[in-house]
């Protein structure tokens, strides 16, 4: 008893008391925090590493089980949607501004009535339609044509239309490093059409005379000119990709009197637009035409027959020819034949290598 004692008294073991009948049970205050949470042990009693391992696992688990919350559209959607409406908002912005200025007169003209901000914003985004989709069109050595200064683009005609035409100032304005436009010269009858000479106008087309062009190319302009004239684009198909006489070389005597180099152009994919099967020469006169083409669609399918065929185009742009050490020879008639006959024969060649890349008119 004494040594018990001396080592101090054996503490009790502790009695869990359980709440009986008339027993006061003490309930948390409301909003306590249960720090250390309770489950029971094996003898009954709290065991609080035991709570508190528990209370971490279902912590973790619940979330897990519940999965990530839903969202209706990613980081990425969202994004991608803004970008979207970023656009359209800049595009009606730049249409808005556009139109106000066409309304208030605010917009430049040049002498020959060229408007670059009508052809850049609404001829050439029309015509990329029918470039891109329509003909699928292919170019071949861009970097021939001068990146500044004046030039003078010679191509072959054909087509019916001269679609061939607008889809060379649009491989100019699309695949240049320079966006060049380029100032069609065009035949006396297109600027006798009331809507069409006005439009022509606009997208830089002028007269094709001498004194003009020499004026656009002495001012740093790009020239295009097709010596074949209607005789090129009123071809039947039977006699398609081979080039008609150049006319009297009026296009190399301007040319030389500017120093100007002479970019010659082969395009191929127009003569199958609107085959030619036969000229009604008759009815041509009697319109103050220079042909009434029939094709294979024209004019059996009506305003149907409008519709070009979609062929597949090609457009080569050759080495520009110098000229500015024979502007001396401008008024020789043998120094303008003989140039004029080089580009000819430079397209032709040119012509035959395309046909050649190109097997199939319809194919891709």
């Amino acid at each position: 008893m004494d040594q018990l004692e001396q080592r101090g008294s054996v503490p009790k073991p502790a009695v869990r008391k359980t709440a009986g009948r008339g027993s006061v049970v003490r309930k948390p205050a409301v909003g306590a925090r249960h720090t250390e949470p309770l489950s029971q042990g094996a003898d009954g009693g709290a065991s609080p590493s035991e709570g508190a391992h528990w209370s971490e696992s279902s912590a973790q688990a619940a979330p897990a089980a519940a999965g990530p919350a839903p969202s209706l559209l990613s980081a990425d959607g969202v994004r991608a949607a803004a970008d979207v409406v970023d656009v359209w908002d800049q595009r009606i912005a730049r249409g808005l501004s556009f139109l106000r200025r066409r309304l208030a007169g605010a917009y430049e003209v040049d002498e020959f009535g060229f408007d670059p901000e009508l052809t850049a914003a609404v001829f050439h985004p029309m015509l990329r339609v029918l470039y891109r989709d329509w003909f699928r069109t292919e170019v071949f050595g861009i970097e021939n044509v001068p990146e500044h200064g004046g030039g003078l683009v010679v191509g072959n005609h054909s087509g019916t239309v001269a679609l061939d035409a607008l889809m060379l100032t649009t491989a100019l304005w699309d695949q240049h490093p320079g966006d060049r436009h380029l100032r069609l010269l065009g035949a006396d009858l297109v600027f006798r059409m009331p809507l069409l000479s006005e439009l022509a106008r606009k997208a830089g087309a002028t007269v094709a005379c001498n004194p003009d062009a020499e004026r656009l190319m002495s001012s740093g302009e790009l020239v295009g000119v097709f010596p074949e004239g209607f005789k090129g684009i009123g071809k039947r198909y039977s006699e398609r990709y081979k080039l008609q006489r150049f006319g009297r070389g009026g296009f190399v005597s301007a040319a030389l009197r500017t120093g100007t180099p002479i970019v010659p152009v082969a395009i191929v994919g127009a003569e199958e637009i609107y085959p030619i099967l036969a000229d009604l020469k008759p009815l041509a006169r009697l319109l103050g035409m220079p042909y009434f083409p029939v094709t294979p669609t024209f004019p059996w399918l009506g305003p149907l027959g409008l519709v070009p065929l979609p062929s597949k185009w090609m457009i080569e742009f050759c080495p520009p020819i110098p000229t500015a050490h024979l502007t001396e020879y401008a008024d020789d008639p043998m120094v303008v034949f003989n140039l004029a006959d080089q580009v000819r024969e430079t397209i032709q060649v040119t012509i035959y290598s395309l046909l050649e890349k190109r097997p199939d008119p319809f194919g891709a």
